[in-house]
């Protein structure tokens, strides 16, 4: 399946994308993760977080074609 990724902030700096469409067959967003770092290996050294259609998402969740997928740099709040 197709899933676009969407980068912000410092992560699309290293990733040099903000977006981009990857080739996966179903997955969890752990499994997602470790195919981005082997795409990106500067990410291993950056703090993100995975938001699925726009909310906060554990390791577990599984992964639709019809998901949007960011990946999130630490932010404050105040």
């Amino acid at each position: 399946m197709s899933l676009t990724i969407k980068y912000f902030g410092m992560l699309a700096e290293v990733t040099k994308c903000n977006e981009e469409l990857i080739e996966v067959n179903e997955c969890t967003i752990k499994e997602l993760t470790s195919k981005l770092l082997e795409y990106h290996p500067d990410l291993k050294s950056k703090n993100f977080k995975v938001a699925v259609n726009q909310s906060l998402v554990d390791e577990d969740i599984l992964i639709t074609s019809k998901d949007e997928i960011a990946l999130l740099p630490p932010f404050a709040g105040g």
